[in-house]
């Protein structure tokens, strides 16, 4: 198995809004936030290449919203999908699967381009199935207000009209039910959670030796380590606190590696249990495994 970093840009976020209930005179220690309050975090995918698939998790923003939309989270950077993917020796044609962690717009935004006349939408990834499950893809084709802005159609019901849509099978569950489903591919399993969106899916990959865990935004940075330090965006933050503390006592116990999307500095840390928790004991890009 091969593990490639796919850099996609960074975009600016509300600092309120990544940090919850934790006061910005702490938050801002680590993330100082520009005039308009808002902080610079990454889109950071990652591609598994395993026999004869290449599993690209997550895509990133994409680049078919109207100007209104990229002023307000301001994409910048000299990294881009496609030039990540060549820089792995990969095409996007290349791909084989594209698993969405979850359907927020800077996760999936990449799953779908303007087509070639620019009067309809296409599949950025033509020879790829693309993998949801039936109760995330219900939550966001059905979204709650909290939600609705975070959930764009053109991003998501194209993937549908286009045949490639699979589900991964999590069974029934309860709304504050997680579930690990040991392998989705050989060497890839997948923890499902429930506090930042309903069923979002956190990749377990086993690579080296180790086990690397595909945060996503169950935690986007390693300054959400503690465990108070949750998201305002999410819609079960007390579950969230419960998911982290739950994967963070595994990862450390475990010594199993975790991978972040959106963290602007860091690939890659450990963690260790200390007097205060769990904490972070080191950080490291992914090419260090």
């Amino acid at each position: 198995m091969e593990l490639h970093v796919i850099d996609t840009g960074y975009f600016k976020l509300d600092g309120g809004a990544m940090f919850g209930v934790v006061p910005k005179s702490l938050w801002s220690r680590h993330h100082p936030p520009d005039e308009r309050n808002l902080c610079t975090w990454a889109m950071r995918c990652l591609l598994v290449v395993s026999g004869n698939r290449r599993i690209l998790i997550d895509n990133g923003l994409g680049d078919k919203q109207e100007a209104a939309f990229f002023a307000h989270y301001q994409p910048h950077g000299d990294a881009t999908l496609d030039g990540s993917l060549k820089a792995a020796g990969f095409h996007r044609d290349d791909i084989t699967d594209v698993f969405l962690t979850h359907l927020h717009f800077d996760h999936c935004g990449g799953s779908i381009r303007w087509n070639s006349a620019r009067d309809g939408f296409e599949p950025a990834f033509r020879n790829a199935t693309y993998w949801s499950n039936e109760h995330h893809w219900q939550w966001a084709t059905k979204p709650n207000p909290r939600e609705r802005a975070s959930f764009l159609s053109d991003n998501i019901l194209p993937i549908r009209e286009s045949g490639q849509l699979r589900f991964v099978d999590v069974g029934r569950r309860s709304a504050e039910e997680n579930l690990f489903i040991p392998e989705v591919f050989p060497g890839f399993g997948v923890l499902l959670v429930n506090g930042h969106t309903d069923a979002m899916m956190i990749p377990f990959i086993e690579h080296k030796g180790r086990t690397l865990i595909y945060m996503a935004d169950l935690l986007p940075s390693v300054h959400h380590i503690p465990l108070p330090w949750v998201m305002a965006y999410d819609t079960r933050p007390l579950l969230t606190l419960q998911e982290k503390s739950d994967v963070l006592e595994l990862a450390a116990r475990q010594d199993h590696v975790l991978f972040f999307e959106h963290d602007a500095t860091h690939q890659c840390c450990t963690v260790q249990e200390t007097g205060k928790g769990v904490r972070l004991k080191e950080t490291f890009p992914l090419s260090a495994l």
